[in-house]
């Protein structure tokens, strides 16, 4: 896995881009009129994604119906020396549609445990949790 990074103006906006041309952009946030995401709110973008790839391919699998899947991710920030890293996240999936509940909370279980490669080169730092929500009901 390779990633090449470019910085794209005469600031702190970068273009990360992968092997296939895929890119997002990074930003020093703290500063005004930033085009990009921080590279923290990107590590937070990244559990969300890893984890919802693994909960909807875990309920295709299944035959459940989604319609709508959506994640809201929160990381709470410790200073270390001149560092704020993460000491925890938390993670809430919302999904839609005709879903077993107890599908949905056992594909997010196994994201979190087994599969999610973001959280799992995190954990052993970062305390991160989870709730899953099913059609507008917490599981």
């Amino acid at each position: 896995m390779k990633i090449t990074l470019n910085r794209i103006n005469d600031d702190f906006l970068f273009e990360c881009t992968n092997s296939q041309g895929n890119s997002i952009l990074l930003d020093n946030t703290s500063q005004p009129g930033a085009k990009g995401v921080s590279p923290m709110e990107s590590v937070l973008m990244a559990v969300a994604g890893c984890s919802g790839i693994d909960v909807v391919s875990i309920l295709k699998k299944q035959r459940q119906e989604i319609t709508s899947f959506k994640a809201e991710v929160e990381g709470d920030r410790v200073p270390v020396g001149d560092a704020k890293p993460f000491k925890a996240i938390m993670v809430k999936f919302f999904l839609e549609g005709n879903i077993d509940p107890g599908k949905a909370l056992k594909a997010a279980q196994l994201s979190f445990e087994k599969y999610c490669s973001v959280s799992k080169t995190l954990e052993p730092n970062v305390e991160i949790g989870y709730e899953v929500f099913v059609n507008g009901e917490k599981i």
